[in-house]
């Protein structure tokens, strides 16, 4: 197999973008069919296919976010109108936002952990390939990824949850590096007792 150090730069070099500063224009209909072709390369134990994505673009990102503001003012009475327009919003942070749907078969020899895993696998290849495709990508699972009645909104299942939103569009301010664990303190090296 050839070596990719391209690929091996953008691992280690990735940083999300913060969907509050994403722009116009977000990936086109080709550019976002090989973000979720990506996405759905992702190790899949007994072939499952233990996710789906619900895309958001134009005009249904605000339909969405009116849906998010009616639950939140219903759930939090003393919500101030501001604070309603920030959840009506939501979704328009970004030119285009997917939602990753964890669904897990329960039941079956393929541990439902795995399954799991399986799902937010496919949100970190999702964040790779869009990044390599020149977009800013962020993946949050905010109140919204937790809510009965949101979720009902998307019409999950009772075995589906949200494994997170993926934000998508073009950066409007250059990205900072974060601090990240000493390797050291975090590796250890298995060796037999003797």
């Amino acid at each position: 197999m050839p070596r990719s150090p391209e690929t091996v730069d953008l691992l280690l070099t990735r940083r999300s973008a913060k969907a509050l500063t994403m722009v116009e224009p977000g990936p086109d209909a080709d550019e976002l069919q090989t973000i979720l072709t990506a996405g759905a390369r992702v190790p899949d134990h007994g072939k499952l296919a233990p996710w789906r994505f619900i895309i958001f673009r134009g005009e249904a990102r605000a339909a969405f976010g009116q849906e998010l503001a009616r639950i939140h003012a219903s759930a939090q009475p003393g919500a101030t109108d501001d604070q309603i327009a920030f959840e009506a919003n939501r979704l328009t942070r970004a030119p285009v936002v997917v939602a990753v749907v964890s669904r897990v078969t329960p039941g079956i020899k393929i541990p439902e952990w795995e399954q799991v895993l399986s799902a937010g696998a496919v949100c970190q290849n999702m964040l790779v390939a869009a990044t390599a495709l020149g977009f800013g990508a962020q993946w949050l699972t905010e109140w919204y990824a937790f809510d009965p009645e949101v979720s009902a909104v998307l019409g999950l299942q009772e075995n589906e949850k949200i494994a997170g939103f993926i934000y998508l569009g073009s950066e409007s301010v250059a990205k900072d590096e974060r601090p990240r664990p000493v390797l050291a303190e975090i590796t250890s090296e298995w060796k037999p007792d003797n």
